[in-house]
């Protein structure tokens, strides 16, 4: 990463984070507005175009600092993990309500009311944070309910800061999610997110990029040192996470999907195209 590395500071020529005034260079410099996500998943892009390559995601609740709305797309910083893009305006809201709970499973369901059979309104991502007001009971199943009156299976949720004891697990609960290029939800998601939505659960952070982890995730491990549950390898441009001394877990295009796989296969299959790891480190 460089010293103002643009993923992670708000730097354009017209326009920039007053934080950084005295340190780049632009023609304007503004403090942001806070705002949060009111949709499930918001696209993080690179350039304020629909066509535009996918950077990273934000989910329902997430904090953001906007810099900049114009044409239909807002400029943003991240609030977890400072990631800077653009994402649809009418994805972003004024601060409500704080968030109460968390989504603790792969994916869960908005009921328009406090019943499973009921129509659902929406799907949430492991991750996606909610402010409860309430709670209910139909034919055995408990709710929470939400100030819209809509629900959510109290099961799926955790109250914030409950962390996981162990991110690999949580890891684990993603098997067979699909690959996405810049994805870090339930819905799809690449190797980098799987380390950083898996770490966030257990309530570690983890930088974005699978770069960025590379560089400042727990300490280096030597080559021939012995790995156990929870190191991490990193190629170049790839990440996975080793569940046992000799099995990885990963988000990876070979699969198109989380899956597992022994560490020496993956170093044979992988270095044809990209080489040997170029570094592990124990979090």
């Amino acid at each position: 990463m460089t010293a103002h590395d643009k993923r992670l500071h708000a730097i354009r020529p017209d326009l920039a984070d007053e934080r950084l005034r005295g340190q780049v260079s632009s023609d304007r410099f503004v403090a942001g507005r806070p705002a949060h996500i009111v949709v499930p998943v918001a696209n993080v892009l690179k350039e304020p175009s629909a066509d535009a390559g996918l950077s990273t995601q934000l989910q329902l609740g997430e904090n953001v600092t906007v810099f900049d709305e114009t044409g239909g797309w807002a400029w943003v910083q991240g609030g977890f993990d400072g990631y800077v893009g653009y994402v649809e305006a009418g994805s972003i809201g004024n601060v409500g309500a704080p968030a109460t709970h968390v989504v603790r499973v792969p994916r869960t369901f908005i009921y328009s009311g406090p019943d499973l059979k009921l129509p659902h309104r929406a799907s949430l991502s492991m991750g996606a944070s909610v402010a409860v007001t309430g709670s209910a009971e139909t034919r055995g199943t408990r709710y929470a309910v939400l100030a819209s009156g809509e629900a959510i299976i109290a099961e799926h949720l955790v109250p914030r800061g409950h962390d996981a004891d162990d991110f690999v697990a949580v890891a684990e609960m993603l098997a067979l999610t699909p690959y996405l290029w810049g994805g870090c939800t339930g819905f799809g998601i690449d190797c980098s997110g799987l380390v950083q939505l898996s770490m966030r659960m257990a309530g570690r952070k983890a930088l974005r990029d699978s770069d960025m982890q590379a560089e400042t995730l727990g300490e280096p491990i030597e080559p021939g040192g012995q790995l156990r549950r929870g190191d991490l390898v990193f190629w170049k441009g790839h990440v996975a996470i080793m569940t046992d001394p000799e099995t990885i877990l990963h988000a990876n295009g070979h699969t198109m999907m989380v899956s597992r796989e022994r560490l020496a296969d993956a170093v044979d299959r992988i270095g044809y195209l990209y080489g040997t790891p170029t570094g592990f480190r124990r979090p």
